[in-house]
């Protein structure tokens, strides 16, 4: 086993293992204490930030950066492509283990009691897609493919999408364990779509 594959297995490990300590410690207090604040400016201040996470904004701008610059900047053209795979490909992950597991969103918790997972249960229903998180998902790839393209601005990038998947743990719309896996799918998603298939072009474009 080479160090890459190792660190991969550990991070993977680590965070499986954060989602299940959030699970039992911090995820229904957290909502509890969020839930207090759930109205007036504060509440709609964090609305107009988690806006910021919804995929369409990304695959429709990835798909126009790609095909309009498609001849004219062969990197910016493949960081919209690269964009619009991340986005895609993280989401509609998201959404087939949300389908599969089952979680029960803070709602459920807030209005019934209701708090945990119904394996394979199927509900198609939107209180019971809380695990991953697609907004998480959906603005760490976001972050890690502009990162590709402006490395100097990386870390404006990562706060940006740490602020947006923090917002769904303020609005009581996700568990911070949802964040955390659905961030960690978002990376995971960049990271392999990058190696596999835009690495050679990027490589090929760095602006120097």
């Amino acid at each position: 086993m080479n160090d890459r594959r190792l660190i991969r297995l550990l991070l993977l490990f680590a965070t499986l293992l954060f989602c299940v300590i959030s699970f039992f410690l911090f995820d229904q207090p957290l909502t509890l204490f969020f839930h207090q604040f759930d109205a007036g400016l504060w509440h709609r201040a964090w609305k107009v930030v988690t806006r910021a996470g919804q995929s369409e904004w990304y695959l429709v701008g990835g798909l126009l950066l790609f095909a309009g610059l498609r001849k004219r900047n062969r990197r910016i053209s493949s960081t919209g492509l690269l964009l619009f795979s991340t986005v895609a490909v993280s989401g509609l992950t998201a959404d087939l283990i949300k389908i599969v597991l089952c979680r029960a969103r803070p709602k459920l918790l807030l209005e019934q009691n209701i708090y945990g997972f119904d394996l394979f249960g199927w509900h198609l229903e939107h209180a019971w897609q809380s695990f991953p998180s697609g907004h998480s998902a959906t603005a760490l790839s976001v972050a890690l493919s502009l990162s590709l393209l402006y490395p100097r601005f990386r870390a404006a990038f990562m706060a940006a999408a740490m602020v947006i998947a923090a917002s769904r743990v303020v609005l009581c719309q996700h568990y911070l364990s949802d964040v955390v896996a659905g961030s960690a799918l978002g990376a995971a998603t960049v990271a392999l779509l990058y190696q596999r298939y835009f690495r050679t072009a990027f490589d090929e474009t760095t602006i120097r």
